[in-house]
């Protein structure tokens, strides 16, 4: 196959795929340790480097197989200021712990460059504060100062765009935005909800949409909602189909276990669900909304799950 230019997920009604759980597998499946969930941690060794190598290397060949586009989404969800030190290191390392991450990703596209038609490489960032808990809020300007030094790294690697993940509160979000604005990096923003479909503050996705694209000059390329069941947050979406906002979202990662984030947090073993029945909520989501093309997997998803989603979308 003869590679094409990138090609970016809100450009085209193509599919793009991306990867499942990377940290649940790591930790369930392959038997590492994650202080903090943190996966660029395996970089620092030989073992470590080779089963994030094979993890992706695994996702990019079903890519290759179902002929689809594919995002690599780096491991950087917790290399942040305040991640970093409660790991272990130091905070002089954030630009070389963010490079070594992307670079990784950068010998596999190279690899694959000529079996899939788009390879994407994604930043990946991650929230100051826990995944599920929105505490110490910041307003939009310590965000933007924050996560700037995070995303000036990135800027000085081979991603094409910033991908803020797991995402709680807009005022954040709004910070991300600005900061990738100001180093000339498109943004896609993904956010999670609870089980009623609204974020872990009680807003609305459609509020926290409408309210970060109002804010911000240049806008996300687009969104995404990750970290939660396709069932907990359906309806919220069915109710607005026609509404703008919704058809601002592009991606999903969902989630294996339709369980609660106090749950998920609470649990000591791993609830990946039923493969087929995840494939079948996808495909009621994408029968809905064709918009959608992006496609990926969360907590407690693995490339199993992946396969069947994509047989059930083909």
């Amino acid at each position: 196959m003869e590679k094409t230019k990138n090609i970016l997920p809100n450009e085209s009604e193509e599919i793009f795929l991306t990867d499942g759980g990377l940290e649940t597998t790591l930790v369930f499946l392959e038997g590492f340790d994650l202080p903090y969930f943190a996966a660029f941690d395996l970089l620092k060794n030989k073992e470590g480097y080779k089963a994030l190598k094979n993890y992706y290397t695994r996702y990019l060949k079903i890519a290759k197989e179902y002929k689809t586009n594919f995002i690599l989404e780096s491991p950087t969800w917790r290399i942040n200021p305040d991640w970093i030190e409660k790991i272990g290191y130091s905070r002089n390392s954030l630009a070389e712990l963010n490079e070594k991450a992307v670079a990784l990703l950068a010998d596999l596209k190279a690899e694959f460059s000529n079996d899939i038609n788009s390879i994407l490489i994604s930043g990946c960032v991650g929230p100051r504060g826990d995944g599920y808990v929105p505490g110490d809020c910041m307003n939009i300007d310590e965000a933007q100062q924050y996560h700037s030094e995070q995303i000036k790294a990135l800027s000085h690697t081979s991603v094409d765009f910033i991908s803020a993940l797991t995402m709680n509160y807009p005022e954040e979000v709004i910070g991300i935005v600005r900061a990738a604005e100001s180093f000339s990096l498109p943004v896609v923003i993904s956010f999670t909800v609870e089980t009623n479909g609204k974020l872990p503050t009680g807003m609305s996705l459609k509020e926290a949409i409408e309210k970060t694209d109002q804010s911000v000059a240049v806008p996300p390329l687009y969104f995404m909602i990750n970290c939660a069941h396709p069932t907990h947050f359906f309806n919220e979406l069915k109710e607005n189909k026609n509404e703008k906002w919704v058809k601002r979202i592009k991606g999903i990662r969902a989630n294996a276990s339709c369980k609660s984030h106090a749950e998920l947090d609470e649990a000591t073993e791993l609830d990946r669900g039923t493969p087929e029945e995840l494939a079948k909520e996808y495909k009621g989501l994408k029968d809905f909304f064709p918009h959608l093309n992006v496609f990926g997997g969360c907590c407690g998803t693995d490339e199993e799950h992946i396969v069947e989603i994509l047989k059930t979308l083909s």
